[in-house]
């Protein structure tokens, strides 16, 4: 319990803090890291229990946690942390530069925290309705960072996410209220009819006609927050214009909570259908996903952009993998979702350092990093390695299984996903090796050194996740499986 309340109440107190005082732009990221850093290891503490008691309520059932919010909970407080490390140095500089005012860098780090929070809250609750809410609220504090530099385009970019994104926030919501209406059509439970672990235990008797509504709704709404094809066009544009360190946490942390919710009522319309075609339309989305983020890669000239596809292309192998039937598949897509955060995460660190160095963000003006910024350089050249799924990098693990259980349950998408991959691996690798290997550029001098060890930490996660795997980690994806199977 007291994890617990630490885990959500500690980012509240870190964003009161950097709006009440005026912090050294320094010791406001330490301070956002070390507080993440206790959220980390309160989440560890959290997480260790599950083994033995699978589901645990809090706080009048408002609160609920098991195997499957764990895996989130604490990729989401690890990723939180390192990227509140590596923003301190990277902002500052931007600041430096005139991109951003003093007072706006104590609302950055305010509102990162406030962020991280609502998606801590949307992981960790019991209610539907709770979880709409943080994840409106963590959407439009999302906003607010797309939006920092006050730019035309960076205003542009916001308001695009804000209208698409509630535009999918209303579907959502209108799904949960049909889950709502069903539950209370078969037991007039009140307030409890949006209790997840109520209506899990319940789903086997929910009117089917209305549950099958409410998932088109969810999957509309849901899935834009995903950044699943055909609603993700907010995606690139909120990546290319935002500070670095929120393109790590929009592809690394809050496209996986959206996943997660659309996992959590997936189930629950499955149970109630006794079908597979929800899993099926998932399927659907996922391929449709991967092929239009690959096919949109050729022609990016923009880094981060070339990135934020590849973000596309991977939450649409993901949803694919949750769309297959048996754990095998369903425990290969969470580590898929724990390897692609990861190892996107540490791109978008190396690549802020780059634009910084080159001062700007086209691929054309970036060249010869291993020449001027070598650690820069491999940082770039391993994550990008790391994220077409070369072995011995843990992706290649995780893709290799999605592969071999789609060829036993769906050997009609194993042509589609090669050519796919294959595309991706083309389209990032050429690109990439011309900034890395390229006759290098005039870079400029960064007034404050770069903090490349979030990067190394989660490249050496993901390379060892493909050299050795955990039992312990195994095992618990295996439990989560559990929840996400209907």
């Amino acid at each position: 319990m007291n994890a617990l309340i630490l885990l959500l109440g500690l980012p509240w107190v870190l964003g009161g803090i950097h709006l009440l005082l005026d912090l050294p732009p320094s010791t406001a990221s330490r301070l956002n890291g070390s507080g993440f850093l206790m959220c980390l290891l309160a989440s560890v503490y959290l997480v260790l229990p599950v083994f033995a008691h699978p589901e645990r309520l809090w706080l009048h059932n408002l609160f609920y946690i098991d195997a499957l919010n764990s895996v989130f909970i604490v990729l989401t407080a690890l990723i939180a942390t390192t990227t509140a490390f590596y923003a301190g140095p990277y902002m500052q500089v931007e600041v430096a530069r005139g991109r951003l005012t003093p007072q706006r860098l104590r609302l950055f780090h305010a509102i990162f925290a406030v962020l991280v929070g609502m998606m801590f809250i949307c992981l960790s609750t019991n209610h539907l309705g709770l979880l709409w809410v943080a994840l409106e609220a963590a959407t439009l504090s999302a906003v607010l960072m797309v939006g920092i530099y006050r730019t035309a385009a960076s205003f542009e970019a916001a308001w695009k996410y804000f209208i698409l994104g509630g535009i999918g926030i209303i579907f959502a919501l209108f799904g949960i209220i049909l889950i709502y209406l069903a539950a209370n059509r078969v037991r007039a439970v009140g307030g409890d009819a949006l209790l997840w672990n109520h209506l899990w235990s319940m789903r086997s008797v929910l009117q089917p006609s209305i549950m099958a509504m409410a998932f088109v709704f969810i999957l509309a709404g849901f899935g834009t927050k995903a950044g699943l094809v055909p609603w993700h066009s907010w995606l690139p544009d909120a990546h290319a214009e935002g500070p670095t360190p929120i393109s790590a946490v929009l592809s690394g942390l809050l496209l996986n909570v959206a996943l997660y919710a659309l996992l959590r009522c997936k189930v629950l319309v499955e149970g109630a259908l006794h079908a597979q075609w929800p899993s099926q339309l998932l399927m659907a989305c996922g391929i449709l996903s991967l092929l239009t983020a690959t096919l949109r890669l050729q022609e990016q000239t923009d880094v981060k952009r070339l990135f934020s596809y590849s973000s596309i292309e991977h939450m649409g192998l993901i949803s694919f993998g949750f769309g297959l039937a048996g754990s095998l598949a369903h425990a290969a897509a969470l580590l898929q979702v724990i390897l692609h955060a990861l190892i996107k995460s540490s791109i978008f660190f190396a690549v802020g350092h780059a634009v910084q160095k080159a001062g700007d963000q086209r691929i054309a003006h970036i060249r010869g990093l291993m020449y001027v910024s070598g650690r820069t350089g491999w940082g770039l050249l391993l994550g990008t390695l790391a994220i077409v799924g070369m072995p011995p990098f843990g992706l290649f693990r995780s893709e290799l299984l999605l592969v071999q259980v789609a060829a036993q349950q769906q050997p009609w998408a194993l042509p589609l996903m090669a050519v796919g991959l294959i595309i991706a691996l083309a389209c990032l690798l050429r690109p990439v090796q011309q900034m890395v290997w390229g006759e290098p550029v005039p870079m400029q001098h960064l007034p404050y050194r770069p903090h490349r060890l979030p990067m190394v930490v989660h490249l050496g996660l993901a390379l060892f996740l493909g050299i050795f795997m955990p039992p312990v980690l195994w095992q618990l994806l295996l439990q989560a499986t559990e929840m996400t199977r209907g």
